[in-house]
């Protein structure tokens, strides 16, 4: 059997060699006759050329439309997650924007995340105590927004669920606890403090914004429990958008690419540390199978992603933010790098047949 790289080259341009074929000949004919029905002369193939790369470029090199903004003047915002990455990055914009800001952290008193966010000395950034896998601190998160809203009459304006944590490993060297660790953030947290937040939201017709991930839209091998959470998160989402339409509420899903260089959420230190638990809790039958060999070698291509992906959050923090002001805010918005977006377009819309081929 061929090297996979070669036939992945291989799959590529023959899927390129097919993709011409039914430009060049099925689109023209597809076209002629749409325009034929419409009273209009036979299209061109050159024609057909120009509206495929039209149709490209409205679809992806515009810039994003105006949809209309809403009034931030007493608006407040709820975000969790506040501690670093997106979360702090985005506390401190949505605040020179003008928002009240509820900054919930995991930690208010020895975090440096927190004692930033606190050293602003501006009422309108208000900083809490928030873990969002407890059912007492997620209560008590919802009296603070309750007592410290200017009108609590009018509600909260807004919800950012950006709290979440990440890992890796095969699924046979992955613990039930580890799993059950990652969804209790990423998706029950997020369901919890949604619940709990959701009537104050309800009485503004205002925004949940759900962070979830381009791993909610496709998987991929080490990322099991990081993928199981983000899918959850999407489900979630979706599912509150239908119910939430009635009332006026809209509801949009954050789906990033690789940020770890932005973030830091992924170090040698950390992956080596992983690796480690990893290895040591494994059953003797898994080490035993795989071989320390075959685990060195994912865990050192887990060290390559550290320092990988864009360096800058603002692509996030100005969605983010779209989905908050926009009268019209999407469904869906995808920061990432192109070939990041290509990728999940495959995985999500060609058969897997080929998407496997082409990426495992």
């Amino acid at each position: 059997m061929a090297p996979l790289p070669y036939v992945r080259v291989a799959l590529l341009v023959g899927f390129s060699v097919f993709l011409t074929i039914v430009l060049g000949f099925g689109l023209p004919t597809a076209l002629s006759f749409l325009a034929r029905c419409c009273g209009y002369p036979d299209a061109s193939v050159t024609e057909c050329v120009v509206a495929v790369y039209l149709v490209f470029v409205v679809y992806v090199a515009m810039p994003r439309l105006p949809r209309g903004t809403v009034k931030i003047e007493g608006k407040a915002v709820f975000i969790t997650g506040c501690d670093s990455g997106f979360g702090h990055a985005l506390a401190k914009h949505l605040h020179k924007k003008g928002f009240i800001v509820f900054a919930g952290c995991l930690f208010t008193e020895d975090g440096d995340g927190a004692k930033e966010l606190k050293e602003m000395h501006s009422e309108r950034m208000k900083v809490l105590q928030l873990d969002v896998c407890s059912e007492e601190q997620v209560a008590e998160a919802a009296e603070f927004v309750k007592a410290n809203l200017e009108d609590s009459g009018k509600g909260l304006w807004a919800l950012v669920n950006n709290a979440g944590v990440s890992t890796f490993g095969e699924v046979e060297f992955t613990s039930m606890e580890t799993y059950k660790q990652v969804s209790e953030v990423n998706l029950w947290g997020t369901i919890r403090i949604t619940k709990a937040l959701l009537p104050l939201i309800r009485r503004t017709k205002g925004r949940v914004v759900n962070l979830a991930s381009m791993y909610g839209r496709m998987g991929n091998a080490l990322r099991s429990p990081y993928c199981i959470s983000k899918y959850g998160v999407e489900a979630f989402t979706d599912c509150l958008r239908y119910e939430m339409k009635p009332w006026g509420v809209k509801v949009s899903l954050i789906e990033p690419g690789n940020f770890v260089a932005a973030t830091g959420i992924l170090s040698r230190d950390l992956v080596a540390a992983t690796a480690d638990k990893l290895w040591r809790e494994a059953p003797p039958v898994v080490q035993e199978d795989y071989g320390k060999s075959h685990f060195e070698q994912h865990m050192a291509l887990m060290r390559s992603y550290c320092g990988s992906g864009q360096r800058d959050v603002a692509p996030v923090l100005e969605d983010i933010t779209d989905a908050i002001v926009s009268q019209r805010p999407f469904t869906r918005y995808n920061p990432m790098e192109p070939h990041w977006w290509i990728r999940m377009q495959v995985m999500t819309h060609l058969p897997a047949a080929i998407s496997d081929r082409l990426y495992f």
